[in-house]
Protein backbone atom coordinates (compact mmCIF):
# COMPACT_ATOMS: atom_id res chain seq x y z
CA UNK A 1 0.00 0.00 0.00
CA UNK A 2 1.12 3.56 -1.19
CA UNK A 3 1.74 6.22 1.76
CA UNK A 4 2.09 9.62 0.58
CA UNK A 5 4.62 11.93 3.09
CA UNK A 6 1.78 12.59 5.61
CA UNK A 7 1.49 8.95 5.94
CA UNK A 8 -1.65 8.70 4.06
CA UNK A 9 -2.47 5.39 2.46
CA UNK A 10 -3.15 6.56 -1.00
CA UNK A 11 -4.60 3.38 -2.39
CA UNK A 12 -7.34 2.66 0.52
CA UNK A 13 -8.35 6.03 0.03
CA UNK A 14 -8.56 5.65 -4.09
CA UNK A 15 -10.55 2.31 -3.34
CA UNK A 16 -12.95 3.94 -0.74
CA UNK A 17 -13.85 6.63 -4.09
CA UNK A 18 -16.20 3.80 -5.87
CA UNK A 19 -17.52 3.30 -2.15
CA UNK A 20 -18.13 6.95 -1.39
CA UNK A 21 -20.04 7.06 -5.29
CA UNK A 22 -22.70 4.00 -4.40
CA UNK A 23 -22.98 5.23 -1.27
CA UNK A 24 -24.40 8.81 -2.24
CA UNK A 25 -26.33 6.64 -4.72
CA UNK A 26 -27.75 4.36 -1.86
CA UNK A 27 -28.89 7.84 -0.36
CA UNK A 28 -30.42 9.16 -2.73
CA UNK A 29 -32.95 5.73 -2.98
CA UNK A 30 -34.10 5.71 0.75
CA UNK A 31 -37.20 7.28 1.69
CA UNK A 32 -36.16 8.95 4.63
CA UNK A 33 -32.35 10.56 5.30
CA UNK A 34 -30.85 12.30 8.60
CA UNK A 35 -28.99 15.50 7.68
CA UNK A 36 -26.78 17.79 9.69
CA UNK A 37 -23.51 19.72 9.88
CA UNK A 38 -20.67 20.53 12.20
CA UNK A 39 -17.54 23.59 11.91
CA UNK A 40 -14.69 21.83 11.24
CA UNK A 41 -11.27 23.63 11.33
CA UNK A 42 -9.01 23.41 8.30
CA UNK A 43 -5.89 25.63 7.45
CA UNK A 44 -7.07 27.82 10.56
CA UNK A 45 -10.31 28.42 8.60
CA UNK A 46 -13.75 27.79 9.50
CA UNK A 47 -14.78 24.60 7.18
CA UNK A 48 -18.41 22.05 7.65
CA UNK A 49 -18.67 18.85 7.49
CA UNK A 50 -22.30 17.61 6.05
CA UNK A 51 -23.27 14.41 7.09
CA UNK A 52 -26.16 12.38 4.65
CA UNK A 53 -27.72 9.04 6.59
CA UNK A 54 -29.92 6.58 6.14
CA UNK A 55 -30.10 3.11 7.21
CA UNK A 56 -26.59 1.67 7.51
CA UNK A 57 -25.13 4.29 5.47
CA UNK A 58 -22.99 7.07 6.56
CA UNK A 59 -21.59 9.84 4.65
CA UNK A 60 -19.88 13.05 5.48
CA UNK A 61 -18.62 15.25 3.00
CA UNK A 62 -16.79 18.33 3.73
CA UNK A 63 -17.09 21.90 2.41
CA UNK A 64 -16.28 25.52 2.82
CA UNK A 65 -19.97 26.77 3.49
CA UNK A 66 -22.14 25.60 5.52
CA UNK A 67 -26.28 26.79 3.72
CA UNK A 68 -27.61 26.85 0.30
CA UNK A 69 -24.12 27.11 -1.38
CA UNK A 70 -22.83 23.42 -0.03
CA UNK A 71 -25.88 22.11 -0.63
CA UNK A 72 -25.83 22.73 -4.69
CA UNK A 73 -22.53 21.83 -5.06
CA UNK A 74 -22.93 18.25 -2.91
CA UNK A 75 -25.62 17.77 -4.94
CA UNK A 76 -27.55 15.35 -2.95
CA UNK A 77 -30.37 17.07 -1.39
CA UNK A 78 -31.26 18.99 -5.32
CA UNK A 79 -31.41 15.22 -6.07
CA UNK A 80 -33.03 13.75 -3.42
CA UNK A 81 -37.43 13.32 -3.40
CA UNK A 82 -37.81 11.58 -0.25
CA UNK A 83 -37.54 13.09 3.61
CA UNK A 84 -34.98 14.57 5.04
CA UNK A 85 -34.69 14.97 8.91
CA UNK A 86 -33.19 17.78 10.09
CA UNK A 87 -33.56 21.16 13.06
CA UNK A 88 -35.45 23.21 10.99
CA UNK A 89 -32.50 24.86 9.35
CA UNK A 90 -33.92 27.37 7.32
CA UNK A 91 -31.65 26.04 4.37
CA UNK A 92 -32.77 23.13 3.94
CA UNK A 93 -36.47 23.88 4.53
CA UNK A 94 -35.83 26.15 1.33
CA UNK A 95 -35.62 22.33 -0.90
CA UNK A 96 -39.78 22.18 -1.22
CA UNK A 97 -39.02 19.26 -3.69
CA UNK A 98 -38.73 16.90 -1.09
CA UNK A 99 -40.58 16.28 2.03
CA UNK A 100 -39.33 17.27 5.44
CA UNK A 101 -39.40 15.94 8.92
CA UNK A 102 -38.22 18.47 11.78
CA UNK A 103 -36.29 16.57 14.84
CA UNK A 104 -38.43 16.00 18.06
CA UNK A 105 -35.29 16.16 20.15
CA UNK A 106 -34.54 19.52 19.91
CA UNK A 107 -38.21 20.98 19.58
CA UNK A 108 -38.74 19.13 23.32
CA UNK A 109 -35.45 21.10 24.21
CA UNK A 110 -36.79 24.57 23.25
CA UNK A 111 -40.03 23.56 24.57
CA UNK A 112 -38.88 22.64 27.75
CA UNK A 113 -36.85 25.92 27.83
CA UNK A 114 -39.76 28.15 27.62
CA UNK A 115 -41.95 26.04 30.02
CA UNK A 116 -38.77 26.90 32.45
CA UNK A 117 -38.64 30.41 31.54
CA UNK A 118 -42.05 31.63 31.57
CA UNK A 119 -44.70 28.98 32.30
CA UNK A 120 -46.86 28.95 29.24
CA UNK A 121 -49.19 26.27 29.35
CA UNK A 122 -49.17 26.00 25.88
CA UNK A 123 -45.84 24.59 25.80
CA UNK A 124 -46.13 22.31 28.77
CA UNK A 125 -48.90 20.75 26.80
CA UNK A 126 -47.61 20.43 23.82
CA UNK A 127 -44.50 18.91 24.98
CA UNK A 128 -46.65 16.38 26.76
CA UNK A 129 -48.26 15.80 23.25
CA UNK A 130 -45.31 15.17 21.21
CA UNK A 131 -44.00 13.05 24.07
CA UNK A 132 -47.13 10.66 24.28
CA UNK A 133 -47.54 10.42 20.56
CA UNK A 134 -43.51 9.46 20.48
CA UNK A 135 -44.04 6.39 22.74
CA UNK A 136 -47.27 5.52 21.47
CA UNK A 137 -45.52 5.27 18.02
CA UNK A 138 -42.46 3.71 19.30
CA UNK A 139 -44.44 1.04 20.95
CA UNK A 140 -46.53 -0.11 17.62
CA UNK A 141 -45.11 -2.45 15.23
CA UNK A 142 -45.92 -0.31 12.13
CA UNK A 143 -44.37 2.84 13.67
CA UNK A 144 -46.92 5.40 12.97
CA UNK A 145 -50.75 6.05 13.79
CA UNK A 146 -53.61 5.42 12.04
CA UNK A 147 -55.94 8.03 9.96
CA UNK A 148 -58.26 8.10 12.93
CA UNK A 149 -55.77 8.64 15.61
CA UNK A 150 -53.39 11.20 13.36
CA UNK A 151 -56.75 13.16 13.08
CA UNK A 152 -57.20 13.36 16.46
CA UNK A 153 -53.70 14.41 16.50
CA UNK A 154 -53.93 16.97 14.50
CA UNK A 155 -56.82 18.33 16.48
CA UNK A 156 -54.90 18.55 19.63
CA UNK A 157 -51.95 19.80 18.27
CA UNK A 158 -54.07 22.62 16.67
CA UNK A 159 -56.15 23.29 19.61
CA UNK A 160 -52.63 23.48 21.87
CA UNK A 161 -51.45 26.27 20.04
CA UNK A 162 -54.71 28.27 19.46
CA UNK A 163 -54.86 28.61 22.96
CA UNK A 164 -51.12 29.14 22.54
CA UNK A 165 -52.21 32.16 20.73
CA UNK A 166 -54.19 33.63 23.46
CA UNK A 167 -51.47 33.17 25.84
CA UNK A 168 -49.01 35.10 24.42
CA UNK A 169 -48.18 38.89 24.51
CA UNK A 170 -49.15 40.65 21.80
CA UNK A 171 -46.85 42.16 19.54
CA UNK A 172 -46.73 45.79 19.33
CA UNK A 173 -47.08 47.01 15.47
CA UNK A 174 -43.88 48.48 14.18
CA UNK A 175 -43.01 52.32 14.88
CA UNK A 176 -43.70 54.55 12.19
CA UNK A 177 -40.32 54.94 10.04
CA UNK A 178 -38.33 51.57 11.67
CA UNK A 179 -37.10 49.11 9.37
CA UNK A 180 -37.03 45.76 9.58
CA UNK A 181 -38.91 43.06 11.24
CA UNK A 182 -39.78 43.43 15.59
CA UNK A 183 -38.18 41.53 17.38
CA UNK A 184 -40.23 38.69 18.90
CA UNK A 185 -39.70 36.37 21.98
CA UNK A 186 -38.43 32.83 21.97
CA UNK A 187 -41.42 31.75 23.34
CA UNK A 188 -43.45 33.12 19.74
CA UNK A 189 -41.04 32.67 17.55
CA UNK A 190 -41.23 28.85 18.41
CA UNK A 191 -45.12 28.96 18.65
CA UNK A 192 -44.91 30.54 14.95
CA UNK A 193 -42.73 27.36 13.72
CA UNK A 194 -44.99 25.19 15.40
CA UNK A 195 -48.00 26.44 13.35
CA UNK A 196 -46.25 26.54 10.13
CA UNK A 197 -44.35 23.37 9.44
CA UNK A 198 -47.56 21.13 11.27
CA UNK A 199 -46.75 18.86 8.82
CA UNK A 200 -43.03 18.55 9.57
CA UNK A 201 -43.43 18.50 12.72
CA UNK A 202 -46.05 15.50 12.79
CA UNK A 203 -45.08 13.58 9.80
CA UNK A 204 -43.41 10.79 12.39
CA UNK A 205 -46.53 9.68 13.55
CA UNK A 206 -47.83 9.62 10.17
CA UNK A 207 -45.02 7.68 7.90
CA UNK A 208 -43.72 4.70 9.41
CA UNK A 209 -39.84 5.69 7.93
CA UNK A 210 -39.78 9.01 9.14
CA UNK A 211 -37.87 8.86 12.97
CA UNK A 212 -39.17 11.40 15.65
CA UNK A 213 -35.47 12.65 16.43
CA UNK A 214 -32.16 13.38 14.07
CA UNK A 215 -30.40 12.08 16.88
CA UNK A 216 -28.84 9.89 14.52
CA UNK A 217 -26.59 12.43 12.41
CA UNK A 218 -25.53 14.22 15.54
CA UNK A 219 -24.18 10.78 16.75
CA UNK A 220 -22.44 10.45 12.98
CA UNK A 221 -20.59 13.95 13.57
CA UNK A 222 -19.47 13.11 17.24
CA UNK A 223 -16.38 11.54 16.55
CA UNK A 224 -15.59 14.44 14.37
CA UNK A 225 -15.85 16.91 16.77
CA UNK A 226 -13.84 14.82 19.41
CA UNK A 227 -11.13 14.53 16.91
CA UNK A 228 -10.83 17.94 16.13
CA UNK A 229 -10.53 18.80 19.91
CA UNK A 230 -8.15 16.30 20.22
CA UNK A 231 -5.78 16.72 17.83
CA UNK A 232 -6.78 20.00 16.03
CA UNK A 233 -7.48 21.41 12.69
CA UNK A 234 -6.00 19.76 9.15
CA UNK A 235 -3.69 22.23 7.64
CA UNK A 236 -4.53 21.38 3.86
CA UNK A 237 -8.35 20.27 2.65
CA UNK A 238 -7.45 17.27 0.88
CA UNK A 239 -6.50 15.64 4.23
CA UNK A 240 -9.39 16.38 5.79
CA UNK A 241 -11.39 14.42 3.00
CA UNK A 242 -9.37 12.00 3.01
CA UNK A 243 -10.86 11.75 7.03
CA UNK A 244 -14.03 12.57 5.96
CA UNK A 245 -14.29 9.78 3.74
CA UNK A 246 -12.34 7.03 5.68
CA UNK A 247 -14.55 7.72 8.61
CA UNK A 248 -17.41 7.75 6.62
CA UNK A 249 -16.38 4.09 5.34
CA UNK A 250 -15.35 2.62 8.75
CA UNK A 251 -18.48 3.94 10.28
CA UNK A 252 -21.03 2.55 7.89
CA UNK A 253 -18.84 -1.11 7.90
CA UNK A 254 -19.25 -0.77 11.59
CA UNK A 255 -22.98 -0.53 11.18
CA UNK A 256 -23.08 -3.24 9.54
CA UNK A 257 -21.51 -5.06 12.60
CA UNK A 258 -18.09 -4.99 10.29
CA UNK A 259 -14.93 -5.24 12.49
CA UNK A 260 -12.52 -1.99 11.35
CA UNK A 261 -9.47 -4.41 10.08
CA UNK A 262 -11.66 -6.51 8.36
CA UNK A 263 -13.25 -3.59 6.74
CA UNK A 264 -9.59 -2.03 5.89
CA UNK A 265 -9.11 -5.10 4.46
CA UNK A 266 -12.10 -5.62 1.88
CA UNK A 267 -11.74 -2.03 0.00
CA UNK A 268 -8.08 -3.01 -0.37
CA UNK A 269 -9.98 -6.47 -2.51
CA UNK A 270 -11.27 -5.40 -5.75
CA UNK A 271 -13.31 -8.69 -6.14
CA UNK A 272 -14.68 -8.21 -2.65
CA UNK A 273 -17.89 -5.05 -2.71
CA UNK A 274 -17.42 -3.46 0.66
CA UNK A 275 -20.22 -1.52 -0.19
CA UNK A 276 -22.49 -4.24 -0.57
CA UNK A 277 -20.96 -6.49 2.19
CA UNK A 278 -23.12 -7.81 5.10
CA UNK A 279 -22.11 -9.90 7.87
CA UNK A 280 -22.18 -13.68 7.46
CA UNK A 281 -21.76 -13.34 4.20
Amino acid sequence: MGFDSRGYPQEFIARLEKWEAKSIESILQAPSIHVDETSFRVDQKNHWIHVYSSGGTTLKLLHRKRGKEAMVDLNIIPRYGGVIIHDCWASYLSYDHCGHGLCGSHLLRELTFIVDSNQYRWATNMKKLLQETCRTVAKREEKCLTEKEYANLQKRYRNILTRGGKELPEIPPKPKGQRGKMAKSDAHNLWERLKKYETAVLLFAKDSYVPFTNNRAERDLRMAKVKQKISGCFRRQRYAHAYCRISSYLQTMANKGVNPLVAIQLALVDEISCADFKRGE
